[in-house]
């Protein structure tokens, strides 16, 4: 099935401005991000004072980048534990099958 015919039209609110994405997830996967970026600037908003939604939208993506940076860190700590864990068990095995 070609790409393009899998492709849905969905509509969003963020910020109290509607979008209109075109998404091959599924409509309510788009939403649901939607919402917590909605939910992230309409929180972010007070504490920053009478700005622009702009300004708005630049602190809610350094805090999207910050919690990305983040979790890429636990991910590759988890990572390195997995491999580390792989290698002992590796060993174990090796040495129980001699």
């Amino acid at each position: 099935m070609d790409a393009a015919a899998e492709r849905k039209s969905v509509r969003v609110t963020i910020y109290n401005q509607p979008y209109t994405l075109v998404a091959s997830e599924e409509p309510g996967q788009v939403e649901a991000l939607a919402h917590m970026v909605d939910e992230l600037m309409t929180e972010i908003a007070p504490r920053a004072g009478n700005v622009e939604a702009s300004r708005v939208a630049v602190l809610a993506c350094l805090h999207l980048a910050d919690r990305l940076k983040i979790m890429e860190s636990e991910l590759a700590g988890l990572r390195a534990r997995v491999d580390g864990k792989a290698r002992e068990f590796t060993v174990l095995l090796d040495e129980a099958l001699k």
